[in-house]
């Protein structure tokens, strides 16, 4: 438990920032998986347009120190080599 008024503070604000990384990588796993669904369903345009939504969301993870900058390429790259094999 906290004992200085330091840590009480450095305590609330960890909570404050977990959430708000919570929030922010559900996001962006909502994001792949919307770009997912649409190239199971082969619907290429729905894709093309889901993963361009989804690279903004990708990148600003990995600049918040949310994921590594490499896993962001990881999943870019994937998904538009999904979308290029349909």
């Amino acid at each position: 438990m906290a004992n200085s008024a330091q840590a009480i503070k450095r305590a609330r604000q960890a909570e404050i920032h977990r959430q708000r990384n919570a929030s922010q990588r559900s996001n962006m796993r909502t994001t792949i998986k919307k770009v997912l669904a649409s190239i199971e369903a082969g619907d290429r345009d729905a894709a093309r347009q889901a993963y361009d939504q989804a690279v903004p969301v990708i990148d600003r993870a990995a600049g918040k120190g949310l994921i590594h900058a490499n896993k962001a390429a990881r999943h870019k790259s994937r998904l538009n080599q999904h979308i290029t094999k349909m």
